[in-house]
């Protein structure tokens, strides 16, 4: 069941990077580069999560 679920979101991410290869350009203060959206989606998702990540093991702690 497992190796079904995890193929199901590896096409679920191709179909995705399929559908957002398109280039974009990223300016955040003085720093301005090029990138794919699918990356930048990608890198935002994955910082939220680590965010989320951190503040509720620290909740469990205290």
């Amino acid at each position: 069941m497992k190796f079904i679920i995890i193929l199901l979101l590896l096409l679920v991410l191709i179909i995705f990077t399929i559908q957002n290869y398109e280039i974009v350009k990223i300016r955040f203060l003085i720093w301005s580069f090029q990138t794919s959206r699918a990356i930048m989606i990608f890198l935002s998702v994955l910082i939220g999560g680590v965010i989320g990540l951190i503040v509720s093991r620290s909740r469990k702690r205290n």
